[in-house]
């Protein structure tokens, strides 16, 4: 049943009304009247499609709505096409072009757990003798690039739907499903989009590179001493206290390469859409 933004349909006995939301896109649907209860149905702001539950509804938005593209003189994809470019090595040659660039539609249930992992790294470094300042104050939030493989025509010609070719497509699938990490190497991300681009591994020209937000917690480097204390395992996932590893990335930073122990430190904000050009 498709329903507008704001309507009042008349049932038997009992009324479908359209009510705001606290919750952000989607609107509730309340059923009034007597003898029936009442009780309370969510319709999405986006097509007006209705749902008897919130994850039901929060499950089609996230196939059906999960992108949008950028219009050309958006700032954001201003901003978002100068930091996907600036971090390439060869700056002086094109490298590769950009078709589009999405925003990403996280669901309230995907940002809810980016921000409660956020706030446990919090607590963890507060109440840690080693106080880290940054893991205190935001969780050690970075910017970070992961690229994948893409098999679909996403966000072409005003499209906002991820496709159903999983695991082939990577792009959707992460989206869809999060990001996938074992428990002893974690979720690789760069700090530039040069490096991910390179270690994607794929001969595919079109790719699709996610520009994320990674909660990074407590750092350990290459050249970081591990105290008795600390030594019973690097990842969260096997005592140790560490949130993730930095890695050197050979021709790039000695932060270029981290790896992320739990996938829901990664949130995906943006997806430039890029082919690449033969070197």
């Amino acid at each position: 049943m498709i329903l507008p933004r704001r309507t009042s349909l008349q049932f038997p006995n009992w009324e479908v009304r359209a009510v705001p939301s606290a919750h952000s896109g989607m609107l509730f649907m309340e059923t009034l009247g007597y003898p029936l209860p009442r009780t309370t149905i969510c319709a999405c702001s986006e097509c007006g499609e209705v749902f008897p539950k919130i994850e039901s509804m929060e499950h089609h938005q996230m196939v059906k709505h999960a992108v949008s593209e950028l219009a050309p003189d958006d700032s954001s994809r201003n901003i978002v096409e100068i930091i996907f470019k600036s971090s390439w090595l060869k700056k002086d040659n094109p490298i590769c072009k950009i078709e589009r660039i999405l925003k990403v539609h996280n669901t309230r249930r995907t940002v809810q757990r980016f921000e409660d992992y956020r706030d446990a790294v919090k607590i963890r470094a507060n109440n840690n003798a080693k106080k880290n300042a940054r893991c205190a104050a935001d969780g050690n939030e970075l910017l970070r690039f992961y690229c994948a493989t893409l098999n679909c025509s996403l966000g072409a010609r005003g499209s906002s739907s991820l496709c159903g070719s999983l695991p082939g497509c990577g792009v959707c699938t992460i989206i869809r499903h999060g990001f996938q990490s074992s428990k002893v190497s974690g979720v690789r991300t760069t700090a530039s989009s040069g490096r991910a681009h390179d270690c994607l591994g794929c001969k595919d020209a079109r790719r699709a590179m996610l520009v994320c937000r990674v909660i990074a917690g407590r750092v350990k480097h290459a050249t970081d001493v591990v105290t008795t204390e600390e030594d019973d395992g690097v990842g969260l996932s096997n005592g140790g206290s560490y949130d993730s590893v930095a890695s050197y990335g050979g021709i790039y930073s000695n932060l270029e390469e981290l790896y992320v122990f739990n996938p829901r430190a990664i949130l995906p904000c943006f997806v430039v859409i890029y082919k690449a050009l033969e070197s």
